[in-house]
């Protein structure tokens, strides 16, 4: 009896190579895995530069909802970032909240201020909408900057308690680490569920053309709002993980620089791309590190560094994973 060529055939159709479909993937995944490990593994000044990152990866996923899944343009999600990050900082300070609840009050506080943000800015499109975005972040630093009696202004806010939960505290290098890269596990599963429900074919809707999602009786408005609030969300726990992590908040934590990295980050890892915001806050995180011994020529490297991915990957790292992902499947 001989065997069937469509079970037998490397080339079948549906069978070709499964182990091998998401290799690119996967391997951004492990390459993560990988410098996290390290970290974790050593410890020092390695683990704090990656928990910045981690910090970043959380920030930069919620940026990736609104941009990546629903095509749209914001440069105030600082401003989330700092309602969460301050108001977590005061409660845990001034009235000894627990870290947990704190962060909790903050995600509030940032969903609240997003509602009432975005029900009238995103009527608006294109570059208007950025423009208004960027002036809500900068209004949110004056605020940050002005409100004394509250914020300490310039000075910041010192004294704020670690992540913990009960007898639980986060604060060597490999338990804050821990707890960083399982929320950033966590986010990026919830992200990946998000993607393949009715709410993300309906992001996917509005990102592919406003006018034909509303034709297809999508309610547009809506669903920018609600990828508003859900990335607002995001940025505000973001901000609540780094003034417990460091102890520490001011207004300059959440300066107009903290969106332009993200931005950096977000491309250079794959805007949409569920494995972007981690690969991408990594690599912008280390490679400053990688180039220091370059002294003078430091900065140099890393431009060129950032313009050569940008031209070869223009779709990100984990991008082209995915497009090679795809090519193998075909």
């Amino acid at each position: 009896m001989t065997n069937s060529p469509s079970t037998t055939s490397p080339e079948a159709p549906g069978l070709a190579r499964p182990h091998t479909r998401h290799f690119g993937s996967a391997a951004v995944w492990a390459l993560s895995a990988a410098i996290i490990g390290y970290a974790l593994v050593f410890g020092g000044y390695m683990a704090t530069i990656v928990a910045f990152a981690l910090i970043y990866a959380v920030f930069v996923s919620g940026l990736n909802v609104f941009m990546g899944l629903t095509a749209q343009v914001s440069f105030g999600q600082s401003a989330f970032a700092a309602i969460g990050g301050y108001t977590s900082a005061v409660l845990t300070t001034t009235y000894e909240w627990a870290p947990l609840p704190g962060m909790v009050a903050g995600l509030v506080f940032a969903l609240v201020a997003a509602f009432l943000i975005g029900f009238p800015t995103l009527r608006l499109k294109g570059h208007y909408l950025a423009m208004a975005t960027l002036a809500i972040g900068l209004i949110t630093y004056e605020i940050a900057v002005e409100w004394e009696s509250v914020t300490q202004g310039y000075l910041g806010i010192s004294g704020i308690p670690p992540l913990g939960i009960g007898p639980f505290e986060a604060v060597s290098d490999r338990a804050i680490l821990s707890v960083l890269s399982v929320i950033v596990v966590i986010l990026a599963f919830a992200v990946t569920r998000i993607r393949r429900s009715r709410l993300g074919r309906a992001f996917s809707a509005v990102a592919g053309s406003e006018e034909a999602a509303g034709a297809l009786g999508i309610n547009v408005s809506r669903y920018k709002l609600v990828s508003f609030l859900i990335a607002a969300a995001i940025a505000s726990l973001s901000g609540s993980l780094f003034v417990h992590v460091v102890g520490y908040v001011s207004p300059e934590v959440f300066g107009l620089h903290m969106v332009i990295l993200a931005f950096t980050m977000v491309y250079i890892g794959g805007l949409g791309t569920v494995a972007g915001p981690l690969i991408g806050a990594l690599i912008i995180s280390i490679l400053p590190e990688v180039f220091r011994g370059m002294k003078d020529y430091q900065d140099l490297a890393y431009g060129v560094t950032m313009i050569l991915i940008l031209i070869y990957a223009p779709k990100g790292i984990a991008g082209v994973a995915g497009a090679l992902d795809a090519r193998r499947s075909a």
